[in-house]
């Protein structure tokens, strides 16, 4: 084939760049989960422990959105 016809290959994707991508979308994920439990009619004991829950996953999204963007910075030195 000739070489002037090749195309290029494309370009490896950075992988910095990756993990700022999924820590966003852990952080949207995170309000989402906080967003959704704080609009339920829902009252009572049960109630307060599924939100307790609901919260307690959404803050281990953030943390983890945390370390991934930490990850991204490291790299991106």
């Amino acid at each position: 084939m000739n070489p002037a016809l090749r195309r290029p290959r494309p370009a490896a994707p950075d992988p910095a760049d990756g993990l700022r991508e999924h820590s966003a979308a852990l952080r949207a994920h995170a309000l989402r989960l906080r967003t959704a439990a704080e609009a339920l009619d829902w009252r009572g004991p049960q109630a307060d422990a599924f939100r307790a829950e609901v919260a307690a996953l959404a803050d281990r999204c953030a943390t983890a959105a945390n370390g991934l963007a930490a990850a991204a910075a490291q790299l991106g030195d």
